[in-house]
């Protein structure tokens, strides 16, 4: 019996042992959880703010997107068009590469063919033409090409070409220049010796030619030719290598009465050429209207003496009329009036006025000078004899005063 009170005691202990401790581990349980649900309610809030964060964001970087779509289409547009330019570019150097080949063919063709003599001098013919024609002058009309001449040692002389200048003087031109050293100086991978030496060779020929042009004396073959004749050089790139090759070579050419010179100077002076031309044309026109004007003003002079004699007889004409209107009035009138009181006649005679309006006198001196000049000059006779008349016809009155224009005007 006493066991079982003791197990039951034991059981109702253990009981509430176990009920307290279950109590006391729901609370620790019912703590965790608030703990836990306090944890989480925290995350929640703290996710919400993040999310509302990268939404604002978000938001902020949609328009940096667009423009970062926009920027990446460009890009792609931009990388579609350099490779389009880049093929092109490769086109285009093909081309290039094909036509600087054809050129240096060309170019050695060219320099193949002025190997020949009569080949360069038709080259530089054909410049010198092309420069004359490129300043206005007109050729057999302000030059002559290949005029033949005698010079004062009775040597024939041939210039390219004679240019007319103003005052029926000349300008002889000579286009035959030397090339051959210039053209293998321009030879491809030749050594900077080679070539300075090939320069030199080409001043020394140009000097050469220098000589020969100042020995033919080409300007006492012209009459009122300047002592000079004028060396063109077809190209201002062979001048100037040979100038740069001798720098003396300029002044000795201009010693013995050569002028060097490239298409560019050429240019110049045979545009001063056709100015002195046109100066020329316009001064024969100034001189031309001189002449005209002079001519005019003395034909306006004649114009007022037979103005001033036609007044003159004008004035003669009226005072005639004045004078008879005065004699019809004081004598023949006078005497029909009697007739008209006797009643012979029924009519009135009509009556004549004077002319009171005279013509107008000359006031211009140059036209009175030339009326005093023409009165000097011999008069017309209108005398009744010197036309012809009798006067036993046309009455004593028919060989009556001579108007010789010397009266008087009003």
């Amino acid at each position: 019996m006493e066991l079982v009170l003791t197990l039951m005691v034991g059981l109702a202990l253990g009981a509430v042992v176990a009920v307290a401790v279950c109590r006391q581990l729901g609370v620790a349980r019912g703590a965790g959880v608030a703990a836990e649900r306090d944890l989480l309610r925290e995350r929640v809030i703290d996710l919400e703010a993040a999310l509302s964060d990268d939404a604002q964001t978000a938001a902020a970087l949609g328009p940096l997107r667009d423009a970062l779509g926009r920027v990446e289409q460009q890009v792609g547009t931009l990388e579609r068009d350099r490779t389009h330019q880049y093929a092109a570019l490769e086109q285009t150097m093909a081309q290039v590469h094909a036509s600087t080949s054809a050129l240096g063919r060309q170019t050695q063709s060219l320099a193949g063919s002025l190997n020949a003599s009569t080949v360069r001098g038709a080259w530089g013919e054909v410049q010198l033409r092309r420069v004359l024609e490129h300043a206005g002058l007109l050729a057999r009309c302000d030059f002559d090409e290949q005029v033949h001449r005698v010079s004062r040692h009775d040597r024939q002389v041939r210039p390219d070409v004679v240019v007319r200048l103003p005052g029926q003087k000349f300008l002889v031109v000579d286009s035959k220049a030397p090339m051959v050293a210039f053209l293998k100086a321009q030879a491809e991978d030749l050594p900077a010796d080679e070539r300075t030496r090939l320069l030199r060779e080409h001043a020394s020929h140009l000097q050469g030619h220098v000589r020969a042009l100042a020995a033919k004396d080409y300007w006492s073959a012209f009459e009122s030719s300047p002592e000079m004749v004028v060396c063109f050089v077809p190209s201002e790139a062979m001048l100037s290598a040979a100038l740069t090759a001798d720098p003396s070579l300029h002044e000795d050419a201009m010693a013995r009465r050569v002028v060097l010179v490239g298409p560019g100077a050429l240019m110049a002076l045979l545009r001063t050429v056709a100015f002195t031309w046109q100066q020329d044309a316009l001064t024969a026109n100034a001189r031309e209207l001189m002449a005209v004007g002079r001519e005019l003003y003395a034909r306006l002079g004649t114009l007022g003496a037979h103005t001033a004699r036609m007044g003159g007889a004008l004035q003669r004409s009226v005072e005639a009329y004045n004078q008879m209107v005065g004699a019809l009035e004081s004598r023949v009138l006078v005497t029909a009036r009697r007739m008209h009181e006797l009643e012979i006649v029924e009519d009135d005679l009509p009556v004549a006025r004077p002319v009171e309006v005279g013509p107008r006198v000359l006031t211009a001196v140059e036209l009175l000078d030339a009326a005093t000049a023409q009165d000097a000059r011999p008069q017309l006779d209108l005398s009744a004899q010197s036309l012809g008349r009798d006067p036993a016809v046309f009455g004593r009155d028919a060989a009556g005063p001579r108007w010789t224009g010397n009266e008087s005007t009003a």
